[in-house]
């Protein structure tokens, strides 16, 4: 007598079938036809991630997360299911126009597919291991798209970031065994009930918990490990979206997936909030001073994947997720349309800049700005009946600092522009606190411990420390305190240097096509 097939089992039949369907379309050759059949692939597995968030829907609710053949279903497997193969979709619809009549495409396509692949077997995994050995796939995937043009700079950063990725596996792997001697287990589902089961965490998965932590950080470019990230440029622009839109945010991902552990690992939570908070203020800042567009994008991730981070270590989950969503979305738009970009900038250059920031018009900017946040904070947080707390309140610091620039121009455009700001800054606000209440009570993910509450003061303390030294430089750009400062955030404040040169001198990169190891000198890399 057969068993009849449970929707668990079938919906993630449907979700094993994603990565299979990207694996089979490049072990199966592009040589003909390669963007035509990448395309079909990929249309295909966004229509499957599609079922998946339908047949998740019915029964996530009574038990989530429910899976079964290895897969782990629930909101965060559905909404990256979603994000990937839509990103993926459209990074290969955009490489076949970028790439048209480029020899490699073929090369170029099936390792594009590989990458996909290796994400969603990452992203649909109950098992560590899993997750650990996709995750590295992931990355020596993407270093073959990396180095689709050999160029001496792009293979230089290619192979720093081949470096980082591979120290961080080796964190990965020690943390895995660790996790295995205290649990027996490395499935996701059988930890979370053992951990839930323990009093406190022993020590080994403490540790565990820290290597996790600091792999994640490495993996998301955090400081000083984040120059591959700056100077990856002259990679296809469609492999730049991918990494920035997709590959980077895996940290970031496998700190939700965590979060069951993670809460329970105080130093570990530090750590993320640390190293995050530091690196979101110093990219931020080094990030005034770029004049390339596709470089100061690259800086931006710095700073969102610290802010992702932060968000993790202080047991903000659900707004990590939409962060990860968010950042998703922007920077794929805006390495795509990166030429457009650019067109618009130089047309904009050419055009009156308006009046100089004046700091009585800068001050009616700040306080619109936070008036804009806390009304919507507030007005949210009532109507969802939940208690306005701190970390609600830090939330509406950030937000309304974010706020500021805007206002400002629409102040000085006159009475229609400051009308379009303030609709566009309440808007904004509304859909972030708006997310912020949905969110809670749809993703079941735990909350933050206690000790890392004192977080909260310290993200607000290094966002407050960020927006004086932007206001400082806004106000007076020509200022003797702007031109010392000029020097060394040009400089990257000199971080990644000592790592090139670590480097070079352990392992030289392979340059040219002869494959000989060649040096490159270090004014070559732009920072």
């Amino acid at each position: 007598m057969t068993t009849p097939l449970d929707l668990p089992t079938a919906v993630s039949g449907v979700a094993l079938a994603i990565p299979t369907l990207f694996a089979v379309t490049a072990l199966l050759g592009t040589r003909r036809a390669a963007f035509q059949k990448a395309t079909l692939a990929a249309g295909l597995a966004l229509g499957l991630a599609l079922l998946v968030s339908i047949g998740s829907s019915s029964f996530i609710g009574d038990a989530a997360p429910a899976g079964r053949l290895g897969v782990r279903l629930g909101v965060v497997t559905s909404v990256m299911l979603v994000l990937v193969t839509g990103l993926g979709l459209a990074i290969v619809r955009y490489s076949q126009t970028y790439l048209q009549g480029d020899a490699g495409v073929a090369r170029y396509t099936r390792w594009l597919l590989v990458t996909l692949g290796a994400v969603t077997t990452l992203v649909v995994a109950n098992n560590l291991l899993v997750i650990a050995l996709a995750w590295t796939a992931t990355s020596v995937s993407l270093h073959q798209l990396l180095t689709h043009f050999e160029r001496p700079a792009a293979l230089v950063a290619a192979h720093k970031k081949f470096l980082a990725s591979r120290f961080a596996d080796v964190l990965m792997l020690t943390a895995l065994a660790l996790v295995f001697r205290a649990v027996g287990s490395l499935d996701l589902d059988q930890i979370e009930v053992w951990v839930g089961a323990q009093a406190s965490l022993p020590s080994s998965l403490a540790i565990a918990a820290v290597l996790i932590a600091l792999a994640a950080c490495v993996k998301s470019a955090q400081l000083p490990l984040h120059g591959w990230l700056t100077q990856v440029m002259e990679a296809p622009t469609p492999v730049s979206a991918l990494l920035h839109a997709g590959v980077v945010n895996i940290g970031g991902f496998l700190m939700i997936r965590l979060a069951p552990l993670m809460v329970h690992a105080p130093v570990a939570q530090t750590l993320l909030v640390v190293i995050g908070m530091t690196t979101t203020v110093l990219a931020a800042m080094i990030m005034m001073t770029r004049v390339s567009i596709k470089v100061a994008l690259a800086w931006s991730t710095c700073a969102q994947m610290g802010f992702m981070l932060v968000q993790c270590g202080l047991g903000a989950w659900h707004l990590a997720l939409l962060h990860l969503v968010a950042h998703s979305l922007y920077k794929a738009h805006a390495f795509l349309s990166s030429g457009s970009t650019v067109e618009v900038w130089r047309v904009g250059s050419m055009t009156s800049t308006g009046s100089p920031v004046t700091a009585g018009r800068f001050a009616l900017a700040t306080l619109v700005a936070l008036g804009l946040a806390a009304g919507a904070s507030v007005t949210m947080i009532a109507l969802s009946g939940e208690v306005y707390d701190g970390a609600t309140a830090i939330l509406a610091l950030i937000v309304a600092l974010a706020f500021v620039p805007m206002v400002e121009r629409g102040l000085a455009g006159g009475a229609r522009t400051t009308g379009v700001a303030v609709l566009r800054g309440l808007g904004v606000a509304g859909l972030y606190f708006g997310w912020h209440v949905v969110a809670g009570h749809v993703l079941t993910l735990p909350q933050a411990a206690p000790p890392v509450a004192w977080g909260w003061v310290l993200v607000g303390l290094g966002f407050g420390c960020l927006f004086v030294v932007q206001s400082a430089v806004w106000l007076r750009p020509e200022g003797a305190f702007a031109r010392s400062l000029h020097q060394w955030l040009f400089a990257g404040l000199f971080l990644d240097e000592r790592f090139t040169r670590l480097t070079f001198r352990l392992w030289p990169p392979r340059l040219g096509t002869q494959g000989a190891r060649t040096p490159v000198a270090l004014e070559s890399l732009e920072n």
